[in-house]
């Protein structure tokens, strides 16, 4: 089982970015000018080298990689960063898979880090470990601090140019590059390589290959544009019911207004990704679920009348083969068709569509659990809880049939 664990946190924890670090001198996908990809080769270097000695002039609040340090001068920022998936990516289901895996696959464990804590000071091999650091993920200075050097991307205006002596600003300003707009900033941490985990000839982790096929690419949106709209540091994902529901249209159609006893219900429902910038949902962690089910006129299930489909990416918990892959790609549709016929009268046809956010998790923490996940068993167990949790409702109607 620790093998087991092993393979699920080089594939599913890094989530693309160990691929990227091996693969970081090759160019990259076609897209940003040749300048920003050059600045993005060197920025993400994986895990993020060393800040090494500050300048004599910096304060305390100045020298600090922490996120509290920087939301003294960016509360908004920092306020919305706290909320975030972000701020969790060392959670207690990273955490306590790594307890075992440090021990037993070390190698991994440091693979593990350079998405959930790539700063070599979360790295517990860096001379300047701060484990409280490690501990809140991904943060600020992850994507804007590199040797102590400010960047960001550019004014609302689009300019990129200092309007002032640097020498007078907090941390010596900040360095303006449009890449922070770009759909690449995010793929070493959403899109696996070449060399990366590959099922039934697609990459395990394929999002920014997904928005790169999209509809959303050809209009020229950008990852930021639905994740950080307004520049809002919250990533909204599939862990969000706002966020889910404004990127899909579901209609529910029946064949007729009213049926008869023997009559043969017949219903459509219809499920479009007409604002998902990547397939619905991306990655193999979640599940949709379309449910029908014919219910009395005290809401009681009649037996025998449900059917459920599944929309996602069903992979075994080793990793090692893809079961069915049933997401919606970016701007098309799936439909899904109840039958049935009616046996009694005062009967509703019941329609949902949930979504699992965590569905591969939920498994593989249980089935970790069974087989003993050593000294991280507190974490887990907290973690498979989470999961349990997360699933929430997008659509539910009820249709009246006779």
């Amino acid at each position: 089982m620790a093998r087991t664990a092993a393979l699920l946190g080089g594939a599913l924890l890094l989530a693309g970015a160990v691929v990227y670090a091996l693969t970081a001198g090759r160019s990259l996908p076609v897209g940003p000018a040749s300048g920003e990809a050059a600045f993005l080769s060197s920025h993400w270097r994986l895990p993020i080298p060393p800040q090494g000695d500050p300048p004599p002039c910096f304060s305390a609040i100045e020298r600090s990689l922490r996120p509290e340090s920087c939301g003294v001068c960016h509360p908004a920022q920092w306020n919305d960063w706290k909320t975030s998936l972000h701020a969790r990516t060392m959670g207690p289901g990273v955490a306590g898979q790594l307890v075992e895996m440090r021990v037993n696959d070390p190698a991994t464990a440091a693979l593990c880090l350079t998405c959930h804590a790539p700063l070599a000071e979360q790295q517990p091999d860096d001379p300047a470990f701060d484990p409280a650091l490690q501990r809140q993920g991904l943060v600020c200075a992850a994507c804007h601090v590199r040797r102590h050097e400010r960047f960001g991307p550019p004014r609302r205006d689009g300019s990129v140019d200092e309007r002032t002596d640097r020498t007078t600003l907090p941390h010596g300003g900040v360095t303006r590059v449009r890449a922070f707009r770009r759909s690449e900033f995010c793929s070493p941490c959403h899109q696996f390589g070449p060399e990366g985990l590959t099922l039934n000839g697609k990459p395990l982790e394929n999002t920014y290959e997904e928005w790169k096929a999209s509809p959303a690419a050809r209009q020229g949106l950008q990852c930021q544009d639905c994740h950080m709209p307004d520049r809002r540091h919250l990533w909204r994902g599939i862990h969000d019911p706002d966020m889910v529901r404004s990127g899909v249209d579901i209609v529910l159609a029946q064949d007729r207004s009213r049926y008869a006893v023997g009559d043969e219900v017949r219903a459509m429902l219809t499920v479009t990704a007409s604002g998902v910038g990547h397939s619905f949902p991306t990655y193999v962690t979640p599940r949709v679920v379309v449910r029908f089910a014919l219910v009395d006129a005290s809401g009681r299930t009649l037996a025998g009348s449900v059917q459920e489909h599944a929309i996602g990416r069903e992979v075994t918990p080793d990793l090692s083969r893809e079961i069915a892959d049933t997401r919606i790609p970016a701007g098309g549709r799936a439909s899904f068709e109840y039958r049935r016929r009616l046996d009694r009268p005062g009967l509703r046809l019941r329609a949902t569509v949930t979504v699992y956010p965590d569905h591969f998790y939920t498994g593989f923490f249980r089935s970790l659990l069974n087989a003993g996940a050593g000294r991280g068993e507190r974490e887990i167990r907290e973690a498979l809880e989470a999961t349990r949790r997360s699933s929430f409702d997008i659509f539910d109607r009820d249709l009246p049939l006779t």
